[in-house]
């Protein structure tokens, strides 16, 4: 039994498609502390983490790991398979590496161990191999079947609204016209080449009037019905992927012909509407909702020349009137709005949890410009020590677009703007 070695248990869940039938998360902490509790092990912390690993560094909690093995909290990982650790020639490397430098002393998975010995860390690292190579040959068979039904004319992946999947298995890849959707995707085409119909139009004629969903039983956005106008494959053809310039013709029944598709593309064009991908991005638009219509919350940003030849940039937030053309929300000036956010603060009840993983990334990249850029010694600053609505208020005011959204992720309510003034429901 080595009684010095600190174990930190690791369990991921991947979202790749053959780890379905996979050990839940839970499933894999209950069965390694069974372990644990049997050999008796210590374990000092449980991570737990379900990204992909196939790529080299996008596993947030597990480059967490590594950066603490190496300040020396664990020296032991227990884990359900050597597979949950790595799937990619970087993080294997990383692995053994650490095992070089004593850092890492053991690794123990549910039915084998691995130390610091050449021989352990070599089938350690043939494992890992293996999980690479499966995962590189099932790429190359799954691009080669995508590529063999698009040049048979079928579309690989979900369908468009308007059109249904067949469900038969001899029918992969087939799709056929949704004979109660299709006629109303008809009519937006129609509504926009021969009406000069707006996408806002469209929005509300669909929603008010139509009562029209998707399969899934949701409105159509104002950015998919831009989507939707857009598409080629409602007349036959598709490109796959998209953005690769492979074009081909579909086997499906078309919706419209190629000439109503064109006559909308002429139409969009010469509307000064976007998509809202497109649009420029500001900090509070996807957060807040209008406390009278229930519409979202857009911004418009203005630029007043000053005597003295400077330019002065104000942002306004206002309600998108989506649901109601005539709501009277307001207008409120960002600045102020950060005013009575930050004052919410001292109000509401807040993620502490959350922003406590926030605040711990944001020492974490602190220390390493301290050390690698400035030379400084290590300044032992921890998450605990900082006060958690402080921190909130100086990111909604100091930090970048994202870091204020995901401070305002961490608030227990909706945000809602009412007549200038903020709120949480």
């Amino acid at each position: 039994m080595e009684t010095n070695i600190k174990y930190v248990l690791y369990a991921r869940k991947s979202t790749e498609q053959d780890d379905k039938q996979v050990l839940s998360i839970d499933s894999q902490v209950k069965e390694m502390l069974l372990i644990a509790e049997k050999e008796k092990l210590e374990i000092v912390e449980i991570k737990r983490e379900s990204h992909s690993s196939k790529e080299v560094g996008q596993r947030p909690v597990y480059n967490e790991m590594l950066s603490e093995i190496k300040q020396g909290k664990f020296t032991g990982i227990l884990t359900w398979a050597p597979d949950r650790l790595s799937r990619n020639a970087g993080d294997l490397g990383s692995i053994v590496d650490l095992m070089d430098q004593k850092h890492l002393l053991e690794i123990r998975t549910f039915s084998q161990k691995f130390t610091n010995n050449p021989n352990e860390k070599f089938l350690l690292m043939i494992l890992g191999s293996q999980a690479k190579l499966e995962n590189d040959n099932r790429m190359i068979n799954i691009r080669r079947g995508m590529r063999a039904r698009c040049e048979m004319g079928l579309w690989p992946t979900s369908v468009p609204t308007g059109y249904l999947s067949s469900k038969r298995t001899d029918q992969k890849c087939q799709v056929f016209i949704d004979s109660e959707r299709a006629p109303i995707i008809k009519k937006m085409f129609e509504k926009v080449a021969y009406e000069g119909w707006s996408g806002r139009r469209i929005y509300i004629w669909l929603k008010d009037e139509v009562h029209f969903k998707t399969k899934t039983g949701k409105f159509f956005s104002l950015g998919n019905i831009f989507l939707t106008l857009r598409n080629h494959f409602y007349y036959g053809t598709f490109e796959y992927p998209k953005g690769s310039g492979n074009w081909y013709q579909g086997r499906h029944e078309p919706i419209i012909n190629k000439e109503l598709f064109d006559a909308v593309q002429q139409q969009i064009s010469g509307q000064t509407m976007e998509l809202r991908a497109s649009q420029k991005e500001f900090a509070f638009t996807k957060i807040m909702t209008c406390g009278l219509c229930g519409s979202g919350i857009t911004a418009d940003e203005k630029f007043k020349k000053q005597k003295n030849g400077n330019i002065h940039r104000y942002v306004y937030y206002k309600c998108t009137k989506v649901k109601n053309p005539h709501c009277k929300c307001g207008f409120l000036n960002e600045d102020d709005l950060i005013n009575q956010l930050q004052d919410l603060i001292d109000k509401i009840d807040i993620n502490e949890i959350g922003i406590k993983e926030k605040i711990r990334d944001e020492i974490n990249r602190h220390r390493k410009f301290n050390t690698n850029v400035l030379g400084l010694k290590d300044q032992k600053i921890n998450a605990s020590d900082i006060d958690i609505r402080n921190y909130a208020k100086h990111a909604l005011k100091e930090g970048s677009p994202v870091e204020k959204r995901e401070i305002l992720s961490c608030i227990r309510g909706q945000i809602l703007l009412e007549n200038k003034v903020i709120s949480v429901k």
